[in-house]
């Protein structure tokens, strides 16, 4: 089970004997953690602290951990005995645990909280066996973590982000939960009482006068102003930024377009394939007129384009990657 999915219905898991908490991303890990204590425990905080027992991985002893699970609480029905940091634990007591996880304490809930947890070990296979509970701590992308985005500013801060603007998001700040829920709460705060986060929103407190400069340069090579394109690139590169990070940029916007002119092969119209290919509802109008003008046998080489500058980028080539994205954005305006 994914760790999103767990929080939705914490409750729903409070009797479980052995919980694993896997995965790098360390947000979902603390939440979900905090999550399944408060359902065993209760939420109010007097109730959690004594009916929750931690140790550090590193430290613990198996028979330390043993004893305390089986210890009847004199507070509440239920404990919980979390092992904070647990891989060296896990590894160093695997036999112990793979016995415990077939009987475990009958008013416990052991929490091994680890950041590998490998699915083919006779552990992790005993854990789903027996009906205990893995959870995945992991990345989120596409589809799934704009949703996250969006649930995260709705429930927590009451605004609404629209997709355009979550991708932006992704794309400024990259994928990390933790990272991006603190821009979340930045932005809620930044729009006040405005009920709505927009792209616009996004690339000013997100991505500052840079990212600004990325957007005025890729509509600039979009709409044939090239010499203008250039002299972004020039500021951006003079200012510091990772010519892979402005690869990223070039590669969010000319892909969209890309995938537009994929699904019009198909006989949708021009204008319906770039609202289904994700382009912001405001840049529509400049796209269209953009793929008319460098005609369909340019648009489809799009795709070619962006993936060989990858190439190049990444040792593929021996030319300077400033020279590699100027050639980029001449070849992309259409020039």
């Amino acid at each position: 089970m994914h760790a999103t999915d767990f929080l939705k219905e914490p409750d729903q898991h409070a009797n479980v004997g052995v919980v694993v908490l896997s995965g790098p991303e360390t947000h979902l890990r603390s939440k979900a953690r905090k999550a399944l204590v408060e359902a065993v425990c209760g939420s109010d905080s007097d109730d959690t602290d004594l009916g929750l027992t931690s140790f550090a991985g590193k430290d613990a002893d198996y028979k330390s951990v043993s004893d305390e699970l089986r210890t009847v609480s004199m507070f509440g029905d239920h404990r919980v005995v979390v092992i904070e940091d647990a891989d060296d634990f896990v590894s160093k007591n695997r036999p112990q645990l793979e016995k415990y996880v077939e009987k475990p304490a009958p008013k416990a809930t052991l929490v091994l909280d680890v950041k590998s947890w490998p699915k083919t070990t006779r552990l992790a296979k005993k854990v789903i066996s027996t009906k205990n509970l893995t959870i995945e701590c992991t990345e989120l992308s596409g589809a799934k973590l704009f949703r996250w985005i969006s649930e995260t500013a709705e429930t927590e801060f009451e605004k609404r982000i629209s997709k355009d603007a979550a991708s932006t998001m992704v794309q400024l700040a990259g994928s990390s939960l933790g990272l991006l829920r603190q821009e979340i709460e930045k932005l809620a705060n930044y729009v006040g009482d405005n009920d709505r986060i927009t792209p616009e929103d996004v690339r000013t407190l997100v991505g500052g006068w840079k990212a600004e400069t990325t957007w005025d340069m890729l509509n600039a090579a979009r709409d044939g102003r090239l010499g203008f394109a250039l002299d972004c690139l020039d500021k951006l590169l003079t200012a510091g930024e990772a010519p892979q990070r402005i690869l990223g940029g070039i590669n969010h916007t000319f892909r969209r377009i890309a995938v537009a002119t994929e699904t019009s092969r198909g006989g949708k119209p021009l204008s319906a394939a770039i609202k289904d290919a994700g382009v912001f509802f405001r840049d529509t109008g400049a796209v269209e007129k953009y793929m008319r003008r460098i005609g369909r046998a340019k648009a489809e080489m799009i795709l070619h384009k962006l993936a060989k500058a990858d190439r190049n980028m990444k040792g593929g080539s021996r030319v300077p990657d400033r020279i590699q994205i100027e050639q980029l954005l001449v070849s992309l305006s259409g020039a």
